[in-house]
């Protein structure tokens, strides 16, 4: 299977990028090809020109590789701190130049109106996330704005896949302990998944 990876975190040296590190060891010791992109460690520019607002290629070679990949990817995985709710910036300006009309999905007019039909044939999502918010608060006063982001907003508009994700909370206190065991989640969900 091909497997698309992306991190969206600035410091190379964060638990997200441990995270990453692992993941891209796990699937390549399960034999699946891996498209591995650190958004940050690229420079991926995250801003959408003019030129992609209109349906245009806009020249920049970097996100036309991220687009090609997408399209093949079997599954997705998408490493990130949470930030006020959401993923980082970076990531957003990803979502607006990697899944668009074309790649990600198509909308067509009908006698009823236009009808969108996901195009990325991945099969399997997942979100490995960090925040330093408690699950309850998050879940409950929130109402869980990560999962409505990816799941419902994204990528049930893009493809049938089935979606899951591990939160690792809280990470500003976590232990090294901690952290060991996490990895080793991520470890049995990835095993789940693509084994």
């Amino acid at each position: 299977m091909k497997i698309s990876v992306i991190l969206g975190h600035p410091y190379p040296k964060s638990f997200n990028a441990a995270i990453a590190e692992r993941t891209v060891e796990v699937l390549k010791k399960l034999g699946h090809e891996v498209f591995f992109h650190d958004l940050y460690g690229e420079k991926f520019n995250p801003v959408l020109s003019p030129e992609e607002l209109a349906g245009e290629d806009g020249g920049d070679r970097l996100a036309k590789k991220h687009r090609k990949e997408i399209k093949e990817a079997d599954g997705i995985i998408l490493i990130h701190p949470e930030w006020w709710g959401q993923p980082p910036a970076v990531l957003k300006g990803w979502v607006d130049r990697v899944l668009v009309p074309g790649t990600a999905y198509e909308t067509r007019m009908t006698e009823k109106g236009s009808v969108t039909r996901g195009l990325l044939k991945a099969v399997t999502v997942i979100l490995f996330a960090t925040s330093n918010t408690p699950a309850e608060r998050e879940e409950g006063e929130l109402c869980d704005p990560l999962l409505h982001i990816w799941r419902d907003c994204t990528f049930s508009f893009c493809s049938e896949a089935v979606f899951d994700r591990l939160m690792f909370r809280v990470i500003e206190t976590s232990t090294r302990d901690e952290r060991k065991q996490w990895l080793d989640e991520a470890e049995k969900i990835l095993e789940k998944y693509f084994r």
